[in-house]
């Protein structure tokens, strides 16, 4: 059975959403940067062990990374997923996990990468907004796309309503791709982009106005 470490900063909503999930692998641990991150607490009554690595306490990102990849490698994982993980990881930290570190992102990548996604969204004017579980590459928020939902950007929306209503499809998407690992039915090309292996896909759209 595959092993994964989940790192997290804060409340840990996307990663009670993995352990509700009964996902087809161990999550050997869950590890914050943060020892008031919510998160610990949920690991903790699922019976997952948990770790703190404070990076105030390292001079720099490269000394926090390092320590925190050894941290990581006790526990021998296959996979290390990031669940509202707020640290940006250095270059030498992303290429020792390469392909086997994953994240999840507040909109329809390549589109808002970074903070505050959904007031730029709004700001934007877009219709169509959502979330997106990628592979971590060196370029911020821009590595190889695994699975996207789309949600509709309504006339009404506030910040607030456009996040619950993305946050509720990252809790169905990043179970699924987490899933999709853990069975091996996923490829990352050359080529640099993903394809699901023994699945086929619909060509459902999205349209928001919907059509009358």
């Amino acid at each position: 059975m595959k092993k994964i470490v989940i790192l997290i900063s804060g409340r840990g909503s996307n990663l009670q959403a993995l352990l509700e999930a009964k996902l087809p692998c161990r999550i050997a641990a869950a590890i914050s940067n943060r020892a008031d991150a919510g998160g610990l607490k949920i690991a903790q009554a699922h019976d997952i062990p948990t770790a703190i690595i404070e990076h105030r306490n390292y001079t720099d990102r490269d000394s926090f990374d390092a320590a925190l990849a050894g941290l990581i490698d006790t526990f021998h994982p296959d996979f290390v997923v990031l669940a509202g993980f707020m640290r940006i990881l250095t270059a030498g930290f992303v290429a020792r996990y390469r392909g086997r570190l994953v994240n999840i992102h507040p909109s329809l990548l390549p589109a808002y990468g970074g903070l505050h996604t959904h007031a730029r969204a709004l700001q934007g004017g877009v219709k169509i907004h959502g979330c997106t579980v990628h592979f971590v590459t060196p370029d911020l928020d821009h590595g190889p796309i695994i699975i996207q939902a789309a949600v509709p950007v309504l006339c009404g929306d506030t910040e607030q309503t456009l996040a619950a209503r993305v946050l509720h499809e990252e809790h169905r998407i990043y179970p699924q791709a987490i899933r999709w690992l853990c069975a091996g039915q996923i490829e990352l090309g050359d080529d640099g982009r993903v394809r699901l292996l023994h699945r086929r896909q619909s060509g459902f759209a999205l349209i928001s106005p919907g059509l009358e």
